[in-house]
């Protein structure tokens, strides 16, 4: 029997192509080609072409369910942070040659901004494992303890215990992003966030990659890292009743946090797994298990204007140029760089985008040389 997949979309094209929103730009990564575009103050783009091969097609054991789910998330960071190093570069961010870029480059062999990113990685994640584990459990434990203490009352069951800790992580998250939302660099990157899902789910329902195309798609894609995010948080709930169940009931707070840190490898493979199914069907199971991830990308994406659109479908042709090979002589032809004359800022209401422009230059170059190629971008 057939199965059933997503309304819309093109089956052979499902899960063909992911992405990250950079500092003014979109990543995107087909099988090991992996693409960062980014936008210069002039209006000019730059694009990184390179390749990312997986150690799942070196070692297949690191390709079973479960633990290739844990193995995807270590190379995501790090792709991330490579992403994060082309877009720094892309931008023109240039390091002084201080006395902390000497040191590192005399004793680390490495840049200080590759230096201060791994510090603010380490960080980051003991950060989220502050707030997003130990936190909620300790604060869940305290509301047991008050409601024993200072109510007089039985204690709280186990379970019970599980679902307030649940709710707890859901409204902190919640918060965090709310928080980050506010911030102007962060808003705009969430907008770059938009334009990559608008542009994935332009070339999953198998349309022509324009910016006007892919600005008539949802923002909201099942497969986004937040919705892995809130899935984390979902089983990381039933990972807890199943803890404090099976734990004595004097079990120390820093036990029942260590217990759950140690299961969460296993938690990230079952959100990966869960992740990927909903991303190819559509059914009502899989829309009741996307909808609240959907939801919080209400938070974490916002609508795009068209200029950056053509920065998301640029990266996405050129990691798909085997289904675009007419990216190549886009690319040869630098033409998304900008004319001479001053720039016009493009708007989301804009009915001429500049892909429009950068088009018929592409098209006069192929002519010449008597070429039949596509080069919207």
């Amino acid at each position: 029997m057939e199965k059933k997949c997503c309304a819309g979309k093109d089956p052979a094209r499902l899960n063909k192509v992911g992405g990250q929103a950079v500092i003014e730009g979109v990543m995107m990564k087909a099988g090991e080609k992996t693409v960062t575009t980014c936008r210069k103050d002039d209006g000019s783009l730059v694009v990184y072409d390179s390749e990312f091969v997986s150690v799942r097609k070196r070692k297949p054991i690191l390709n079973l369910p479960i633990i290739r789910g844990v193995v995807n998330f270590i190379e995501m960071m790090k792709l991330s942070m490579k992403t994060l190093n082309d877009s720094a570069d892309a931008l023109g961010i240039e390091e002084e040659d201080g006395k902390f870029e000497k040191w590192c480059k005399k004793h680390l062999g490495a840049r200080a901004t590759d230096v201060i990113m791994i510090v603010a990685l380490i960080l980051g994640l003991g950060l989220s494992l502050l707030l997003f584990m130990f936190l909620p459990t300790w604060l869940a434990d305290g509301i047991d303890w008050l409601w024993q203490n200072l109510f007089k009352m039985d204690p709280i069951h186990p379970t019970v215990i599980a679902v307030i800790e649940g709710v707890l992580k859901v409204a902190i998250f919640i918060t965090y992003l709310l928080l980050v939302s506010l911030m102007k660099d962060i808003k705009r990157t969430f907008m770059y966030h938009g334009a990559e899902h608008k542009t994935i789910a332009c070339f999953e329902a198998g349309e022509e990659l324009t910016p006007e195309n892919a600005a008539k798609h949802r923002r909201f894609h099942p497969r986004c890292g937040t919705s892995f995010m809130f899935l984390m948080i979902a089983i990381g709930i039933v990972v807890g009743m199943f803890v404090r169940n099976i734990l004595p009931d004097d079990t120390h707070t820093v036990v029942i946090s260590l217990v759950k840190l140690a299961l969460l490898p296993l938690t990230m493979g079952v959100g990966y797994e869960i992740l990927m199914l909903a991303g190819k069907h559509d059914n009502i199971i899989t829309r009741i298990i996307s909808a609240p991830g959907l939801w919080v990308q209400r938070i974490t994406t916002k609508e795009p204007t068209l200029d950056m659109l053509e920065v998301a479908i640029v990266s996405t042709k050129c990691a798909l140029r085997d289904e675009f090979p007419e990216f190549m002589e886009f690319y040869n032809a630098k033409a998304w760089e900008p004319k001479k004359e001053e720039p016009t800022e493009i708007t989301e209401d804009a009915e001429v985008p500049k892909a429009a422009e950068e088009s018929e230059a592409v098209e006069a170059a192929e002519n010449s040389e008597s070429a039949e190629v596509n080069t919207e971008a």
